[in-house]
Formats: structure tokens, sequence, C-alpha cells
């Protein structure tokens, strides 16, 4: 595990598509699949980073909370699976299940969608308004394994919160810190 912060995509930057199999439905999920939604919101995580398992049940209450205000959600997982298995689709799948995500859970086995996002971690957090411009990239909130603070999803909270209000999103983000994405070995 390779300590890794966020790359910190311009803010504007308008969603990148993508074409991706949702590992619990088997259905294509595509920026499009939230045309309808004020908002939507790119994670990118995976099962065996201990940053992820620490704010993995959080995810889920997000994707609880906020799915019904109106915000599309979507998680991606990147993870090479030749070098880490463990986080191939069925475990992804399994994942899903046992922590109650009820959003997609999409494998980006290329890794182009991860390249495009710029995203470097996981997890790895991207916030875009109803026009899919990004308007938050950053940290779910300031706990991380060990250092003892709570996970409330805090800092992701107040601009999903933000944009459901149409109130402007803080433009001082902190960068989101975890485990590098395991890119496909050379």
């Amino acid at each position: 595990m390779a300590l890794t912060a966020s790359t910190m995509l311009s803010l504007g930057t308008i969603a990148p598509d993508f074409q991706l199999p949702d590992v619990t439905s088997g259905e294509i999920i595509s920026v499009d699949t939230f045309k309808d939604k004020k908002a939507l919101l790119v994670m990118f995580i995976c099962c065996h980073c201990p940053f992820v398992k620490h704010i993995e049940n959080e995810l889920a209450k997000l994707g609880h909370d906020y799915q019904p205000l109106g915000i599309g959600i979507v998680a991606i997982s990147a993870n090479s699976i030749k070098t880490h298995p463990q986080d191939g689709p069925e475990h992804l799948k399994n994942q899903a299940e046992t922590v109650g995500f009820s959003f997609p859970y999409c494998y980006d086995e290329t890794q182009e969608v991860a390249q495009a996002y710029t995203a470097a971690c996981t997890p790895d957090f991207f916030l875009f308004n109803s026009d899919r411009q990004l308007v938050y990239r950053g940290q779910l909130d300031d706990s991380r394994p060990g250092n003892n603070l709570p996970v409330t999803g805090a800092d992701l909270r107040a601009a999903l919160d933000a944009i459901l209000a149409d109130q402007p999103i803080n433009s001082d983000q902190k960068p989101s810190i975890g485990c590098n994405i395991k890119w496909h070995p050379q």
C-alpha cells in the first residue's frame, strides 16, 4: 500500500463519460444513466483498501440518505485484478451486498475511466452538478484508520447539501487520502 492523495482535478471539468458494468445487476452504467439527477457523485473505491474499509458503512449511508433526494451515485473499482484478485467483480458484488450499497458498483477493467477522472487513490470522490461540471473533489471527512476521529462524511455531505440547496460549494477542498489505485503491470 502506498499512501496517495487525490489529484484534485480542476473544478469545472466536465464528467468524463463511461460505460461500465454494474457488478450487482450486470446493467451497463454511464454518466447518462443519471441524466435526470440533480448531481452525480462518482466514487473510486475497492474491497481490500483499509481506507475504504474504514468508511464503507458511511458510503452505504450516503447512498441511502442522498439518492432519494435526487443525487446520482456510482462507485467504481479500477484496481488490477492481476495484482489484486481480491478486488475482482465477484468480491465487489459481495462487498456491495454485505455493506448494503444502494448505488451501482462498477468494475473498470481497462482502467480507462479511472485515468479519465485522474483517480489516484481509494477512496477518491468527484461530485458534479446538474450540468456535470466538477464542483467538489476531495475527502469524505478528516477520519482515517487509526486517527480516532469519527467517520461522519462531513466534507462530502456539506458539498452534497450545498448542491441540493442551490448554494455555492466551498472551493477550499482537502484531497482524499488512501491506497494508490493498483494499475496494471506494464
